[in-house]
């Protein structure tokens, strides 16, 4: 239906515009208490104030109540925006800059413009020459602006534009989880906006009448959207902002935000802490001004200089472990350990950086003990053993007595297990430090081992089964890309494990003397041959490995009734460990025992 045919339709939409807003200020109050919805009751009472001043002045032409009215209207205007620009900063979880210093300087420049607009007749800050100037036949009025309300329409424009700018951000950065709330809250202030700016630069045929009420009319057709079809308040992004801060805030561990001049953003509690500066105060501010990094990201350094004690600790087999001693004041110097990563936004743009450090000063003690630990064992133990087995094999070979003689060679093989626990030692001290991985025969590796057990004790039956040995030139179907040290080390000590507790009582010889068989294939898993694993089988007829050993080493740790008699399960173990193989251990009929260990085939990239 033409706009003519309904009598006085500027000020009808005006008042459907205002009765609108309220309907929906009625329709939300049971959520109060909840993010935002305190600060969006008054965006609608300001709105109604808007809507419904200016839709009853256009029915007026008595020109003192007209006057009224219009001061009226204009403090709706003034208020829209603050109170719009407040429910979006609490309803995205941005509470804290509704209570700063920012915010309150925007209130007050709302109590200063409504003081201005009550006494506008004083100073004309607002408007000057208010006349009657009908429409469409309703009562408006043109005045000239002034240059308060210019200025009040621009800081408007500008609260209502962040506003919409934060629940765009909050559509982009949590995707679908808030998108049909943000996008409609959002979408809605446009209408009104444009059509005041448009009021304001008096723009149109008919530049004296305000269409920003009757826009008001799909403002709340978009608004109630929100309200009823996406439950906009029974879930905002309040909680996952709240969350992501929790979930920094209650970490023990030291974490600092950098921007990407390597200047300090945010810290947690644990890093004000550490730091000894609070967040406040380092702001703004470079790390090196409180710490020394000797961490890099790509190829720039993140700090150079500071007051924290950093260094580079060397391990064994050439790896390294970036650290940073900080004095903890009572709790002495601790040791950290940095973690530097780089910090995106939800497009992936990089914006800075996230320095976490993580205490490792017991980490560090107990590798410094366990460093000195295998010192001990691997050169004062490994030395003693060698001086007590020669004087034992010295002692077996003059003596005549045979109880004598048997007491000498107990010395004689003590002795030597001790030596090569001391070696074991050594082998542990390699596994825990970081090595590359290299291209590795697993083959060769198991020819070589079983040679090397073959020449150590003549007098066992060693027995290699590999698939497909018979073919020559295969050499690449039998390599993985998996740390050499610890391949070894697991192969190594499942055959020695086998042939050096043998206890000469075994099936497979006529003698019961010591056997073992060690089969190696190739398997390839239903998934296809990218997941194919190298198969060890080491088989024996000994007395088998005691449960509680077994168990002790799956289970992780060791107990006073769950223990191992040495070193060897361990190292298999941990060597696993660091290529991604398996290790199963079960008994084999009628005596002994099959360990079965999968070994990844990884391809060198």
């Amino acid at each position: 239906m033409p706009l003519d045919l309904v009598p006085a339709w500027p000020a009808v939409g005006s008042l459907a515009g205002g009765s609108g807003a309220l309907a929906l200020a009625w329709a939300i109050r049971e959520h109060r208490g909840r993010p935002g919805v305190d600060w969006f009751l008054g965006v609608f009472a300001a709105q109604a104030t808007w809507c419904l001043s200016y839709g009853t002045g256009l029915l007026v032409a008595d020109p003192t109540l007209r006057v009224a009215l219009e001061a009226t209207m204009w403090l709706g205007v003034i208020w829209t925006g603050i109170a719009f620009l407040g429910f979006a900063l609490e309803y995205t979880g941005r509470s804290d800059v509704v209570r700063s210093r920012l915010f309150a300087a925007i209130v007050g420049f709302g109590l200063l413009s409504s003081a201005l607009v009550a006494t506008n007749s004083l100073h004309g800050a607002f408007w000057t020459g208010l006349a009657r100037d009908p429409a469409f036949g309703v009562e408006t009025v043109s005045y000239a602006f002034g240059a308060w309300a210019y200025l009040t329409v621009a800081v408007e424009t500008v609260l209502v534009a962040s506003a919409v700018f934060l629940l765009v951000d909050t559509l982009l950065s949590y995707g679908p989880l808030y998108r049909r709330e943000s996008a409609a809250v959002a979408l809605s202030s446009l209408p009104p906006g444009f059509a005041l700016v448009a009021w304001t630069l008096e723009l149109g045929s008919v530049p004296q009448l305000q269409l920003a009420p009757l826009m008001f009319v799909p403002h709340m057709v978009l608004d109630a959207y929100a309200f009823n079809r996406a439950e906009m308040f029974d879930r905002n992004p309040t909680t996952s902002r709240a969350a992501e801060r929790t979930a920094i805030d209650d970490l023990a561990d030291p974490i600092v935000a950098l921007a990407l001049d390597r200047r300090v953003v945010r810290l947690n509690p644990a890093a004000e802490a550490v730091l000894g500066v609070d967040a406040e105060t380092a702001r703004d501010r470079p790390l090196a001004d409180f710490l020394e990094l000797p961490v890099r990201v790509g190829d720039d350094a993140v700090v150079e200089s500071g007051g924290g004690e950093s260094g580079v600790d060397e391990e064994a087999g050439g790896g390294s472990r970036e650290t940073v001693r900080i004095d903890a004041g009572s709790a002495g110097r601790r040791t950290y350990a940095v973690s530097v990563s780089p910090l995106t936004d939800p497009n992936e743009t990089h914006v800075g950086y996230t320095v976490v450090l993580s205490d490792v000063t017991e980490r560090e003690r107990r590798r410094q003990q366990l460093e000195v630990l295998n010192r001990i064992l691997r050169h004062n133990l490994r030395n003693d053993a060698g001086v007590v087995h020669g004087y034992g094999e010295i002692l077996r070979d003059r003596l005549d007595d045979p109880e004598l003689v048997r007491m000498a060679d107990a010395i004689e093989r003590r002795a030597g297990a001790l030596a090569a626990l001391g070696e074991k030692a050594g082998t542990v001290e390699q596994l825990l430090a970081d090595s590359d991985p290299e291209p590795t025969d697993v083959r060769d590796l198991l020819r070589s081992v079983v040679a090397d057990a073959r020449e150590r004790d003549g007098d066992a039956t060693v027995e290699l089964d590999v698939d497909g040995a018979e073919r020559e030139g295969d050499e690449a179907g039998w390599t993985t890309n998996v740390r050499p040290d610890a391949l070894r080390a697991v192969v190594e000590n499942t055959v020695e494990n086998a042939v050096d507790h043998h206890d000469g009582e075994g099936t497979e010889r006529e003698d019961g003397g010591t056997w073992v068989r060690a089969s190696l294939r190739r398997e390839a898993r239903a998934s296809g041959d990218d997941d194919a694993r190298f198969v060890l089988t080491v088989e024996d007829d000994g007395p088998g490995i005691p449960d509680h050993e077994v168990e002790a080493v799956e289970s992780g740790r060791e107990t006073a009734l769950e223990h191992g008699s040495g070193l060897g399960l361990w190292v298999v173990a941990w060597g696993a460990a660091a290529i991604g193989a398996d290790v199963a251990y079960a008994d084999r009929e009628p005596r002994g025992t099959r360990v079965r260990v999968s070994i990844p085939v990884v391809v060198a990239e």
